[in-house]
């Protein structure tokens, strides 16, 4: 599935990783702790309201990108397709290796959360804080998670922003914190909103960005991640694949073991060895993928193939 959605992402005519990040952050931000709506599970941007919210503007493209992975795997949820290309996309631009679970499932516009639940780029500390804590993440996280801006652009015809963070839009590093630190930054003259440039006018940040470095809370965590990128690496990969896990029941199915089945038509079945005490296994098998799945749990819902219609239902945790 990796490799499938690296060659779809990355091609002769385009590299487009940031989009793939920017997807699967955009779909994953939604989430509300409180009462486990909005988040990964479902792939509601698929639908109105949600794709219509101005912070989605443009991740149609990457829907349409992904699909033919979609194509290929039918029994796995545009959900985990799009988050795992998110994760795949960071490893590839250079960054860290993101810990990934499969196990989301498709839903409909019902579970559409409320527009406006994803961070406002021209807003400063207090909104980065209402935004995170929704989901349950600290200060360290909020600062780590913002350095997914080291990939990509703004577009002015998508968000009204205009420019790249960093020197290298497809590389991940911590250039983003660096520049952050050591570049001089002031409000950019034009007719678009509010945002930052450097010296040269070539590089730009937003309200949100120059927020992490005006927060007495934010600041050192900068400061840490600028002076060490692998601290950055490692706190990063460990607060993305969090964003991209929570969803109303937990995904289970943390560890894999998938490879390609030689047997064409659909077949599934769950066997339940038990080893030692506490311990159950079950595997599953469908057209394309075994999955492993160890788990100290007796099922608990965990692997559920669905057996009829387009079985997407490689998942677990959902009643």
């Amino acid at each position: 599935v990796a490799s499938q959605c690296q060659s779809t992402v990355v091609n002769e005519k385009a590299n487009a990783c940031p989009m793939a990040v920017r997807l699967a952050w955009h779909a994953s931000g939604t989430f509300k702790e409180s009462d486990g709506t909005g988040g990964s599970d479902g792939a509601t941007m698929r639908f109105e309201p949600e794709i219509t919210d101005g912070a989605n503007a443009g991740l149609d493209i990457m829907m349409n990108i992904l699909k033919p992975v979609k194509d290929k795997f039918p029994h796995l949820s545009n959900a985990d397709i799009w988050t795992r290309a998110g994760a795949m996309a960071v490893e590839f631009t250079g960054g860290p290796k993101v810990p990934f679970n499969y196990g989301r499932t498709d839903g409909d516009a019902s579970g559409c959360p409320e527009n406006g639940r994803l961070p406002d780029a021209a807003q400063g500390a207090e909104h980065l804080r209402d935004v995170f804590y929704r989901m349950g993440f600290n200060d360290q996280e909020i600062v780590a998670l913002s350095g997914a801006h080291t990939l990509g652009r703004c577009h002015k015809t998508r968000s009204g922003f205009d420019g790249p963070w960093t020197s290298n839009p497809l590389k991940f590093d911590n250039e983003y914190f660096k520049n952050l630190l050591e570049k001089n930054w002031t409000k950019r003259v034009w007719d678009g909103p509010d945002q930052f440039q450097d010296e040269s006018g070539e590089l730009m940040m937003l309200p949100t960005d120059i927020a992490l470095t005006t927060d007495a809370s934010f600041m050192p965590w900068v400061q840490k991640y600028a002076s060490d990128q692998d601290a950055f690496f490692k706190d990063f990969a460990t607060a993305f694949g969090k964003l991209m896990s929570k969803v109303r029941v937990p995904i289970f199915l943390s560890q894999f073991d998938i490879a390609r089945s030689s047997n064409h038509k659909f077949t599934a079945f769950v066997v339940l060895l038990l080893g030692l005490p506490g311990t159950l296994s079950a595997w599953c098998c469908t057209q394309e993928v075994w999955i492993r799945h160890p788990r100290q749990r007796w099922l608990q819902r965990a692997c559920n193939a669905r057996l009829a219609g387009t079985h997407e239902g490689l998942h677990c945790g959902r009643p």
